[in-house]
């Protein structure tokens, strides 16, 4: 078995790529959504963390999470959120699918069995994951604007207004804080 190393700083603020298995264009889908949303609160009930921003795309997702001074278990976290949706969209397991590893694993067909896990290091870094993390529709072709991602299926923490779409609010925010090549590269995107 292989031996992954992981980032364990406490407080500290991650990026994750977390995607579905054999890359199965569900996680937009209503009822995963759902699922996805309950399963974050549960396991922020239990072990808080902040959501500083998050994209939900059909075949992955990506997010930045800060977590609490005292506690640097994200993989515990990431660990529930999958458990709690796969119960909750059982109906989507394929039997075809399940191999003797993922059996032996008690695992799902829903998820790939690991994610990606990125410690941010500083406000440069922090920054290119948060531009990277807006402009993956546009990457992925699945949107031609960063403003165009329908369905409000970004979310950057807690201060966005409901009569702004989070581009705007991104931008107004970037703005503040003088991140002058975000605020270029996402003025292009909004025009």
């Amino acid at each position: 078995m292989s031996n992954y190393r992981r980032a364990n700083t406490k407080g500290g603020t991650y990026f994750f790529t977390v995607v579905t298995y054999r890359r199965q264009k569900i996680l937009c889908d209503d009822a995963i959504r759902l699922a996805l949303r309950e399963g974050i609160q549960r396991v922020k009930e239990k072990h808080p963390f902040t959501i500083d921003a998050w994209v939900l795309l059909p075949d992955h997702l990506h997010c930045i999470w800060t977590l609490p001074s005292d506690d640097a278990d994200f993989g515990l976290r990431w660990a529930m959120i999958k458990r709690y949706v796969t119960k909750q969209c059982g109906s989507l397991r394929r039997d075809d699918w399940m191999t003797a590893s993922k059996q032996k694993r008690k695992e799902s067909t829903l998820w790939q069995r690991r994610f990606w896990e990125h410690q941010i290091r500083d406000e440069c870094d922090y920054n290119r994951h948060m531009d990277y993390l807006h402009f993956n529709p546009v990457k992925h072709g699945l949107s031609s604007s960063v403003k165009d991602w329908i369905g409000g299926r970004y979310y950057t923490g807690e201060g966005v207004k409901k009569n702004k779409t989070v581009a705007q609010f991104w931008f107004e925010q970037s703005a503040k804080q003088g991140n002058k090549s975000a605020m270029c590269a996402l003025r292009r995107y909004l025009q």
